[in-house]
């Protein structure tokens, strides 16, 4: 488990073996939740490597890392960032809405016929059927999800995923700059411009999505307190307004 924007995930982005992962430290939920109260964090952002090599495939690790959380204040704001759990989905996604957690993280990365080459282990209708299981579980908890841009994808392919990330329930949409993190990794297939980023925002919003941040710098944890923030009060700000246009016709 880590905090912030760093990244120890497996796959054809980088670099980074698949092989199989050591034993869990059993004592690390505490000391994530020593750390965030150390460093004063506000916003705390959880996520593993994929373990489909245990039985519960990582689930009871996340749910004590957000109760350890939740210990030090009911203030902290929770983002995980999770796996499929490609055996255990529905009771996975079931266990990590009873944590509550503040928003419920899974990228995508890219369009269904890049998967085998960008997410070989990964399954985009299974992706996609953890937003039903958290919609269907919670109407209080964010669900987010994240693409990068540049590998070879078209406008039509980015705009088919943000229809079905939009129907499945996904909230919060990020979309980045794919860049090659080391000589190994996947090559960039185009620079994306500016422009077109901002386009894919005005698009993604049009379809419903609560909040997107779309540029060539953003990642999965971009400016995560600031953008859930900045929804919160978009959403408490909607509300009032829906109260005050209901108490008008009435």
């Amino acid at each position: 488990m880590i905090m912030g924007d760093i990244c120890t995930r497996s796959c054809s982005f980088c670099s980074v073996s698949t092989g199989r992962p050591e034993s869990l430290e059993l004592d690390e939920p505490r000391r994530v939740g020593e750390a965030a109260r150390t460093l004063g964090l506000q916003h705390v952002v959880v996520t593993s490597v994929n373990r489909d090599d245990l039985p519960d495939e990582g689930v009871s690790h996340f749910v004590n890392v957000i109760r350890e959380l939740k210990g030090i204040s009911e203030e902290i704001i929770i983002e995980i960032l999770t796996p499929d759990f490609k055996r255990t989905q529905s009771r996975a996604v079931e266990r990590l809405l009873e944590a509550a957690p503040d928003i419920f993280n899974h990228n995508v990365e890219t369009v269904p016929r890049l998967h085998k080459r960008v997410r070989p282990q990964a399954d985009y209708a299974k992706s996609l059927r953890i937003f039903r299981e958290i919609k269907k579980g919670s109407k209080h908890v964010l669900a987010k999800s994240g693409l990068m841009l540049g590998l070879g994808e078209t406008r039509q392919e980015v705009l088919q995923v943000l229809n079905d990330l939009g129907d499945a329930g996904c909230d919060i949409l990020t979309l980045g700059q794919y860049l090659q993190s080391s000589g190994v990794g996947m090559p960039v297939a185009e620079y994306i411009h500016p422009d077109v980023f901002i386009a894919y925002k005005h698009e993604a919003l049009a379809m419903g999505f609560k909040w997107v941040e779309s540029a060539p710098t953003v990642r999965s944890s971009f400016h995560a307190k600031e953008s859930f923030e900045s929804l919160k009060a978009f959403l408490e700000a909607r509300k009032v307004s829906a109260c005050s246009s209901s108490m008008e016709r009435n």
